[in-house]
Protein backbone atom coordinates (compact mmCIF):
# COMPACT_ATOMS: atom_id res chain seq x y z
CA UNK A 1 0.00 0.00 0.00
CA UNK A 2 1.35 3.23 -1.06
CA UNK A 3 0.81 6.66 0.54
CA UNK A 4 0.94 9.58 -2.05
CA UNK A 5 0.01 13.42 -0.29
CA UNK A 6 -0.03 16.40 -2.37
CA UNK A 7 0.59 19.90 -0.70
CA UNK A 8 1.54 23.37 -1.70
CA UNK A 9 3.87 25.95 -0.27
CA UNK A 10 1.30 28.61 0.22
CA UNK A 11 -2.69 28.32 -0.68
CA UNK A 12 -4.62 28.54 -3.64
CA UNK A 13 -2.11 27.38 -6.08
CA UNK A 14 -4.58 24.20 -7.19
CA UNK A 15 -3.61 21.28 -5.15
CA UNK A 16 -7.17 20.57 -3.88
CA UNK A 17 -8.39 20.53 -7.72
CA UNK A 18 -5.07 18.00 -8.62
CA UNK A 19 -6.03 15.97 -5.45
CA UNK A 20 -9.75 15.44 -6.84
CA UNK A 21 -8.38 14.76 -10.08
CA UNK A 22 -6.14 11.96 -8.67
CA UNK A 23 -9.18 10.63 -6.87
CA UNK A 24 -11.20 10.12 -9.83
CA UNK A 25 -8.13 8.31 -11.97
CA UNK A 26 -7.46 6.00 -8.97
CA UNK A 27 -8.91 2.68 -9.49
CA UNK A 28 -8.29 1.66 -5.61
CA UNK A 29 -7.56 4.09 -3.24
CA UNK A 30 -8.79 5.73 0.31
CA UNK A 31 -8.69 9.27 0.46
CA UNK A 32 -8.10 11.31 3.16
CA UNK A 33 -8.28 15.60 3.80
CA UNK A 34 -5.01 16.19 6.03
CA UNK A 35 -6.49 20.34 5.38
CA UNK A 36 -7.73 19.89 8.53
CA UNK A 37 -8.08 24.45 8.98
CA UNK A 38 -9.34 24.56 5.89
CA UNK A 39 -10.94 21.44 4.26
CA UNK A 40 -12.70 21.56 1.02
CA UNK A 41 -11.49 18.74 -0.58
CA UNK A 42 -14.97 17.69 0.47
CA UNK A 43 -17.17 20.37 -2.13
CA UNK A 44 -15.84 18.09 -5.22
CA UNK A 45 -15.81 15.05 -3.46
CA UNK A 46 -19.35 15.43 -2.05
CA UNK A 47 -19.42 12.98 1.00
CA UNK A 48 -22.32 10.87 2.47
CA UNK A 49 -21.27 10.89 6.31
CA UNK A 50 -21.63 7.64 7.65
CA UNK A 51 -19.68 7.72 10.69
CA UNK A 52 -18.63 11.06 13.09
CA UNK A 53 -16.05 11.08 16.17
CA UNK A 54 -15.60 14.30 18.17
CA UNK A 55 -11.78 15.59 18.28
CA UNK A 56 -10.09 16.13 21.60
CA UNK A 57 -7.03 17.78 20.84
CA UNK A 58 -5.88 18.63 24.58
CA UNK A 59 -7.41 19.94 28.11
CA UNK A 60 -8.85 22.93 29.55
CA UNK A 61 -9.25 24.90 32.92
CA UNK A 62 -12.62 25.32 34.26
CA UNK A 63 -13.82 26.89 37.20
CA UNK A 64 -16.40 25.16 39.77
CA UNK A 65 -17.99 28.31 40.97
CA UNK A 66 -19.87 26.52 43.60
CA UNK A 67 -16.25 25.81 44.79
CA UNK A 68 -14.36 28.84 44.04
CA UNK A 69 -14.03 30.91 47.21
CA UNK A 70 -13.25 34.43 45.20
CA UNK A 71 -9.42 34.57 45.98
CA UNK A 72 -8.07 35.40 42.72
CA UNK A 73 -5.34 33.26 42.73
CA UNK A 74 -5.90 31.81 39.83
CA UNK A 75 -6.16 35.85 37.76
CA UNK A 76 -2.75 36.33 39.30
CA UNK A 77 -0.94 33.19 38.46
CA UNK A 78 -2.03 32.71 34.44
CA UNK A 79 0.61 34.20 32.33
CA UNK A 80 -1.67 34.49 29.28
CA UNK A 81 -4.72 36.14 31.07
CA UNK A 82 -7.55 33.47 30.50
CA UNK A 83 -8.96 34.10 33.84
CA UNK A 84 -11.52 36.63 33.56
CA UNK A 85 -13.41 38.27 36.82
CA UNK A 86 -16.98 39.67 36.76
CA UNK A 87 -19.33 40.89 39.59
CA UNK A 88 -22.27 38.65 38.55
CA UNK A 89 -20.21 35.51 37.53
CA UNK A 90 -17.12 35.83 39.61
CA UNK A 91 -14.19 34.05 38.37
CA UNK A 92 -14.23 32.16 35.46
CA UNK A 93 -11.78 30.77 32.49
CA UNK A 94 -11.92 32.17 29.02
CA UNK A 95 -11.68 29.22 26.56
CA UNK A 96 -9.91 30.70 23.72
CA UNK A 97 -6.97 32.39 25.92
CA UNK A 98 -6.76 28.67 28.21
CA UNK A 99 -3.32 27.49 26.23
CA UNK A 100 -3.92 24.04 29.43
CA UNK A 101 -0.96 24.96 31.19
CA UNK A 102 -2.78 23.66 34.79
CA UNK A 103 -1.17 26.15 36.63
CA UNK A 104 -4.01 27.60 37.90
CA UNK A 105 -5.29 23.72 38.52
CA UNK A 106 -2.21 22.93 40.67
CA UNK A 107 -2.43 25.97 42.93
CA UNK A 108 -5.74 26.78 43.55
CA UNK A 109 -6.17 26.64 47.43
CA UNK A 110 -9.81 25.60 47.03
CA UNK A 111 -9.51 23.32 44.63
CA UNK A 112 -12.24 24.59 42.55
CA UNK A 113 -11.10 24.00 39.33
CA UNK A 114 -11.43 20.86 37.01
CA UNK A 115 -8.63 19.97 34.26
CA UNK A 116 -11.21 18.33 31.45
CA UNK A 117 -10.85 17.97 27.75
CA UNK A 118 -12.38 20.29 25.46
CA UNK A 119 -13.65 19.34 22.04
CA UNK A 120 -11.44 20.75 19.36
CA UNK A 121 -13.40 19.37 16.47
CA UNK A 122 -14.71 16.66 14.41
CA UNK A 123 -13.53 14.11 12.28
CA UNK A 124 -15.64 12.19 9.58
CA UNK A 125 -15.66 8.88 7.78
CA UNK A 126 -17.81 9.01 4.89
CA UNK A 127 -18.67 6.74 1.35
CA UNK A 128 -17.84 9.37 -2.05
CA UNK A 129 -18.41 7.68 -5.64
CA UNK A 130 -14.38 7.23 -5.68
CA UNK A 131 -14.45 5.60 -2.53
CA UNK A 132 -14.14 5.49 1.51
CA UNK A 133 -12.93 9.33 2.32
CA UNK A 134 -11.60 10.32 6.11
CA UNK A 135 -11.86 14.08 6.66
CA UNK A 136 -12.60 16.46 9.48
CA UNK A 137 -13.15 19.87 10.83
CA UNK A 138 -11.42 22.04 13.52
CA UNK A 139 -13.32 24.46 15.49
CA UNK A 140 -12.79 27.89 15.36
CA UNK A 141 -9.88 29.48 16.86
CA UNK A 142 -8.67 25.55 17.91
CA UNK A 143 -5.37 23.92 17.80
CA UNK A 144 -3.21 21.18 17.47
CA UNK A 145 -4.41 20.42 14.09
CA UNK A 146 -1.04 18.25 13.56
CA UNK A 147 -2.66 15.95 16.26
CA UNK A 148 -5.89 15.86 13.56
CA UNK A 149 -3.61 15.24 10.75
CA UNK A 150 -2.27 12.30 12.48
CA UNK A 151 -5.65 10.68 13.62
CA UNK A 152 -6.90 10.90 9.94
CA UNK A 153 -3.47 9.67 8.17
CA UNK A 154 -4.14 6.94 10.64
CA UNK A 155 -7.88 5.94 10.37
CA UNK A 156 -7.03 6.21 6.60
CA UNK A 157 -4.35 3.26 6.97
CA UNK A 158 -6.40 1.52 8.49
CA UNK A 159 -9.58 1.47 6.47
CA UNK A 160 -7.33 0.68 3.31
CA UNK A 161 -6.11 -2.28 4.69
CA UNK A 162 -9.69 -3.36 5.76
CA UNK A 163 -10.77 -2.72 2.33
CA UNK A 164 -7.33 -4.29 0.60
CA UNK A 165 -6.69 -1.11 -0.92
CA UNK A 166 -3.47 -0.37 -3.14
CA UNK A 167 -3.34 3.27 -2.34
CA UNK A 168 -4.13 6.44 -0.15
CA UNK A 169 -4.14 9.99 -1.75
CA UNK A 170 -3.92 12.80 1.21
CA UNK A 171 -4.91 16.38 0.18
CA UNK A 172 -2.33 17.98 2.46
CA UNK A 173 -1.63 21.69 3.82
CA UNK A 174 0.15 24.51 2.53
CA UNK A 175 2.81 25.89 4.34
CA UNK A 176 5.88 23.86 6.74
CA UNK A 177 4.08 24.25 9.80
CA UNK A 178 3.16 21.43 12.35
CA UNK A 179 -0.13 20.20 9.89
CA UNK A 180 2.20 19.63 7.33
CA UNK A 181 4.62 17.42 8.73
CA UNK A 182 2.18 15.45 10.34
CA UNK A 183 0.65 14.90 6.42
CA UNK A 184 3.97 13.66 4.83
CA UNK A 185 5.73 12.41 7.86
CA UNK A 186 6.29 8.34 6.38
CA UNK A 187 4.74 9.37 2.81
CA UNK A 188 5.74 7.50 0.21
CA UNK A 189 5.48 9.80 -2.53
CA UNK A 190 4.87 14.07 -1.90
CA UNK A 191 3.59 15.99 -5.07
CA UNK A 192 4.66 19.41 -4.40
CA UNK A 193 1.78 22.26 -6.35
CA UNK A 194 2.89 25.39 -6.99
CA UNK A 195 2.02 28.85 -9.32
CA UNK A 196 4.83 30.98 -11.29
CA UNK A 197 4.99 33.83 -8.68
CA UNK A 198 7.62 34.68 -6.70
CA UNK A 199 5.11 34.17 -3.40
CA UNK A 200 4.73 30.72 -4.41
CA UNK A 201 8.43 30.28 -5.62
CA UNK A 202 9.75 31.56 -2.01
CA UNK A 203 7.63 29.09 -0.28
CA UNK A 204 7.92 26.12 -2.33
CA UNK A 205 11.99 26.19 -1.73
CA UNK A 206 10.71 26.17 1.84
CA UNK A 207 8.76 22.97 1.37
CA UNK A 208 11.55 21.36 -0.38
CA UNK A 209 13.81 22.14 2.39
CA UNK A 210 11.46 20.61 4.95
CA UNK A 211 10.75 17.41 2.42
CA UNK A 212 14.88 17.52 1.97
CA UNK A 213 15.13 16.91 6.03
CA UNK A 214 12.29 13.86 6.42
CA UNK A 215 14.36 12.29 3.26
CA UNK A 216 11.08 12.22 1.66
CA UNK A 217 10.94 11.44 -2.61
CA UNK A 218 9.20 14.44 -4.22
CA UNK A 219 7.64 15.46 -7.61
CA UNK A 220 6.83 18.94 -8.61
CA UNK A 221 3.66 19.99 -10.58
CA UNK A 222 3.49 23.83 -11.63
CA UNK A 223 0.21 24.78 -12.20
CA UNK A 224 -1.18 27.41 -14.34
CA UNK A 225 2.15 28.10 -15.80
CA UNK A 226 1.45 30.16 -18.26
CA UNK A 227 0.34 32.77 -16.73
CA UNK A 228 4.48 33.82 -16.28
CA UNK A 229 6.12 31.64 -18.53
CA UNK A 230 9.49 33.23 -17.26
CA UNK A 231 9.09 32.51 -13.89
CA UNK A 232 7.54 28.84 -14.08
CA UNK A 233 10.86 28.41 -16.64
CA UNK A 234 12.96 29.88 -13.74
CA UNK A 235 10.58 27.47 -10.74
CA UNK A 236 11.55 24.40 -12.98
CA UNK A 237 15.42 25.06 -13.63
CA UNK A 238 15.90 25.37 -9.86
CA UNK A 239 13.88 22.53 -9.00
CA UNK A 240 16.21 20.53 -10.84
CA UNK A 241 19.21 21.60 -9.41
CA UNK A 242 17.31 20.55 -6.66
CA UNK A 243 17.28 17.03 -7.53
CA UNK A 244 13.78 16.30 -7.90
CA UNK A 245 11.51 15.81 -11.37
CA UNK A 246 9.63 18.95 -12.68
CA UNK A 247 6.58 16.14 -13.65
CA UNK A 248 4.48 18.60 -15.14
CA UNK A 249 3.26 21.90 -16.11
CA UNK A 250 -0.43 22.44 -16.31
CA UNK A 251 -1.88 25.24 -18.12
CA UNK A 252 -4.18 27.86 -16.72
CA UNK A 253 -7.67 26.76 -17.86
CA UNK A 254 -10.87 28.06 -16.64
CA UNK A 255 -12.50 24.78 -16.81
CA UNK A 256 -10.86 24.10 -13.29
CA UNK A 257 -13.03 26.52 -12.31
CA UNK A 258 -16.16 25.41 -13.96
CA UNK A 259 -15.56 22.07 -12.94
CA UNK A 260 -15.01 23.01 -8.94
CA UNK A 261 -18.82 25.17 -9.41
CA UNK A 262 -20.14 21.74 -10.65
CA UNK A 263 -18.59 19.91 -7.91
CA UNK A 264 -16.84 18.03 -10.11
CA UNK A 265 -13.22 16.65 -10.76
CA UNK A 266 -11.65 18.24 -14.03
CA UNK A 267 -11.24 14.77 -14.94
CA UNK A 268 -14.95 14.00 -14.69
CA UNK A 269 -15.99 17.68 -16.53
CA UNK A 270 -14.36 17.69 -19.33
CA UNK A 271 -11.62 15.69 -21.69
CA UNK A 272 -9.71 19.21 -22.88
CA UNK A 273 -6.16 19.90 -22.94
CA UNK A 274 -6.55 20.47 -18.93
CA UNK A 275 -7.65 16.69 -18.18
CA UNK A 276 -5.41 15.38 -20.37
CA UNK A 277 -1.92 17.25 -18.17
CA UNK A 278 -3.56 15.96 -15.52
CA UNK A 279 -3.40 12.52 -16.54
CA UNK A 280 0.08 12.75 -17.41
CA UNK A 281 1.13 14.18 -14.05
CA UNK A 282 -0.99 10.71 -12.66
CA UNK A 283 0.89 9.02 -15.06
CA UNK A 284 4.05 10.50 -13.88
CA UNK A 285 3.41 10.08 -10.25
CA UNK A 286 2.42 6.23 -10.43
CA UNK A 287 5.71 5.94 -12.38
CA UNK A 288 8.26 7.42 -9.58
CA UNK A 289 5.87 5.22 -7.37
CA UNK A 290 6.92 1.36 -9.25
CA UNK A 291 10.51 2.73 -9.65
CA UNK A 292 10.38 3.22 -6.03
CA UNK A 293 8.94 0.03 -5.30
CA UNK A 294 11.18 -1.97 -7.71
CA UNK A 295 14.41 -0.84 -5.97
Amino acid sequence: MKELVVISGKGGTGKTSITAAFASLAKSAVFADCDVDAADLHLILKPLIRKTTDFSGGKQAFIISEKCVGCGKCKALCKFGAINYSVQKGFAVDPISCEGCKVCVEFCPAHAIEFKDVINGQWFISDTRFGTLVHAKLGIAQENSGKLVSLIRKEARRIAQEQNKEMIISDGSPGIGCPVIASITGADLVVLVTEPTMSAQHDLERVIELIGHFKIPAVVCINKFDINEKKAKEIETNVNRSGIKAAAKIPYDTIVTKAQIAGQSVIEYSDNGTAENMKSLWQAVMNVLERKENN
